[in-house]
């Protein structure tokens, strides 16, 4: 069998399920209030679902503990239209109460970047990148 090439679900585990939901709400995304039962939120994206967990259970659910220091080695990313937008969202990603790992700039590479973490750190990269347009539901469209 072939694993199915798709995400359907990105689950972040949260210090406080009631903070990580209203930081999210602040962002101007809508919870959906049917399938949030409440030990559990979920938010509908272009892409996968967001899930936020909190990080204990989900660390039991996945059989693991929940240690967590520093950098995981993970990176989440929403790709804009364009450089403004990028500062547009980095601007509101820090007055929902998130946090700059680094701020706006041109990337080597011909993009335009930010890093920024939720509440619970989870990092975030805003970005731009001209040779990878979206579709028009804001979906990543990689080129042949």
């Amino acid at each position: 069998m072939t694993v199915p090439n798709r995400i359907s679900l990105l689950t972040l585990g949260v210090a406080d399920l009631d903070r990580a939901t209203a930081f999210y709400e602040a962002l101007g995304w809508t919870r959906s209030a049917q399938s949030s039962p409440g030990n559990v939120t979920f938010f509908p994206t272009v892409g996968p679902v967001l899930s936020l967990y909190g990080i204990d259970e989900l660390a039991a659910d996945a059989h693991t503990t929940a240690e967590r220091t520093g950098f995981a080695g993970i990176t989440i990313a929403i790709n804009l239209e364009s450089p403004g937008e990028v500062d547009a969202v980095n601007a509101a990603w820090l007055e929902a109460g998130g946090t700059s790992l680094a701020a706006p700039t041109a990337a080597p590479w011909g993009g335009y970047i930010a890093y920024v973490a939720d509440v619970d750190g989870h990092v975030w990269e805003l970005a731009h990148n001209p040779y990878w347009p979206l579709g028009s539901d804001g979906s990543l469209v990689l080129p042949d």
